[in-house]
């Protein structure tokens, strides 16, 4: 910053470069004070000030106004870009238009949640922004967050119960759980109760590996246990472990109802009441205004709200 004078900067406001605009276009003082709405005293004092920032008389007393010198006349150019710099840096943000960008939106979250959002998300950019690209990662709770922080996706998408102060969420949706397992189970020829479902053999969903989940705390409450016999990272392992099994396991209801038929899977309603939760839509803070994110989470949500039908229950499209 050796070639800036900082003296002459600390000087300067943006009201004395709205005041030399002010004359250079009206050449007169009682017309720059009404414009600006202040007093002609006021003008006086900036013009002064102008004077001794940049020595040199700026502007001449004529008979018809103020004539400005060349010096002013050379300034002109200059001053007003800065003006208008600063005034399209303090305006809001201009809006997003879609249908002309080239970005790649970055997401970040489960397979379960990816499996939901990603089919009608690129559908919609398909419509409304088609040279726009979709890159989606399958990142666990803590490492989503992270990149959100990073800046190295727009949003992460999931269920976040504590993500600090730097973090906006969003809810996309409530989630709830099923039951499954393969069709022919014995555990679903009759009524699935308690003591059944507690009694069978499941396997759980854990991104760390984990034993344990929400079921176990839920059966706790009552008392009662389950044996986990294992557990997988990913939603569709879990899927495809239980139609080659006698295992069961609990997992998301949106998931359960659309591909559960694909693997050849029955469901059922749980015997036991567990919560349900809701899946956010999580960006950082710095984008709260941003029109491009303002623009995605619209259409996250408006994705977030189909009403899906499962896939074998899908009409099928005539041969080519």
């Amino acid at each position: 910053m050796s070639d800036i004078d900082q003296t002459k900067l600390r000087k300067i406001d943006l009201t004395l470069l709205l005041v030399f605009l002010g004359l250079m276009r009206h050449r007169k003082a009682v017309s720059v004070a009404g414009e600006l709405g202040l007093t002609q005293s006021s003008i006086s004092h900036s013009l002064r000030r102008l004077r001794e920032i940049f020595a040199d008389p700026l502007f001449l007393r004529r008979a018809h106004g103020l004539e400005p010198t060349a010096v002013a006349n050379a300034l002109e150019p200059n001053v007003r870009h800065v003006v208008e710099t600063l005034n399209n840096t303090l305006a809001a943000p201009d809006t997003f238009e879609p249908n002309n960008s080239t970005r790649v939106i970055r997401i970040a979250g489960r397979d379960n949640i990816l499996s939901r959002l990603v089919p009608p998300l690129v559908a919609r950019l398909g419509i409304s922004a088609p040279r726009m690209r979709l890159s989606s990662l399958e990142l666990g709770r803590d490492a989503a967050m992270r990149a959100v922080s990073d800046g190295d996706i727009d949003f992460a998408i999931g269920y976040y119960w504590d993500y600090g102060k730097d973090l906006l969420s969003d809810t996309l949706y409530t989630e709830e759980y099923r039951v499954i397992a393969r069709k022919g189970h014995p555990l679903f020829c009759g009524d699935l109760t308690v003591e059944s479902y507690a009694g069978a053999r499941h396997i759980l969903v854990s991104e760390v590996g984990d034993m344990t989940g929400i079921v176990d705390m839920t059966l706790e409450k009552i008392g009662m246990s389950r044996r986990v016999v294992a557990s997988v990272p990913l939603f569709f392992p879990a899927l495809a472990t239980v139609a080659q099994s006698d295992l069961i396991g609990t997992l998301p209801k949106s998931l359960v109802e659309e591909f559960a038929p694909l693997f050849g899977l029955a469901w059922r309603a749980p015997p036991i009441e567990i919560r349900t939760f809701t899946i956010q839509a999580l960006r950082h803070r710095r984008d709260e205004k941003n029109p491009f994110h303002t623009w995605l989470l619209g259409v996250l949500m408006q994705c977030a709200r189909i009403d899906r039908t499962p896939l074998l229950e899908r009409p099928v499209a005539p041969p080519a």
